[in-house]
């Protein structure tokens, strides 16, 4: 969002503030070293119709292989939202986010699909009460045993 663009700090906004949440960490311990975070885009595309622009492509393609070659022992990959899911999950992608969020027992270890933590999502947050009961419990617990 506009706010993340201005300070250059990934999730500095109500997106990172329920991220932490989910998480079950602090604001601190998502910026300490111990979480990478590698963006779809570098930058803010602005507002789209519902929700915010696309990412650019060549981004992921282009600069996730050489990131994701600059990180070592990475534990869990978390994927949040759909463009990040379609991109890294391929054709594992189910119809939708919804469908590839409650199938998320099918990418451990390597993956965990979640929503994004936007509030613009607390509708489909209401709508579907299995990602405040099952999905965020075993995120938390999964990221409380890798820590």
């Amino acid at each position: 969002g506009e706010r993340v663009e201005e300070t250059g700090i990934l999730f500095n906004d109500k997106s990172g503030e329920n991220l932490v949440k989910w998480l079950g960490i602090s604001e601190d311990v998502l910026h300490s070293g111990d979480f990478s975070i590698i963006p779809m885009d570098f930058y803010y595309p602005g507002k789209g119709k519902s929700g915010d622009k696309a990412p650019r492509s060549f981004i992921e393609k282009e600069y996730h292989p050489l990131l994701l070659n600059e990180l070592k022992d990475i534990k869990l990959t978390i994927l949040i939202g759909t463009y990040a899911q379609k991109f890294y999950l391929k054709d594992k992608f189910k119809k939708n986010l919804t469908e590839t969020v409650k199938s998320y027992k099918e990418f451990l270890p390597e993956y965990f699909p979640i929503a994004h933590p936007s509030p613009l999502n607390n509708r489909w947050i209401a709508k579907n009460p299995f990602f405040r009961e099952e999905v965020l419990p075993e995120l938390k617990g999964i990221v409380k045993k890798l820590r």
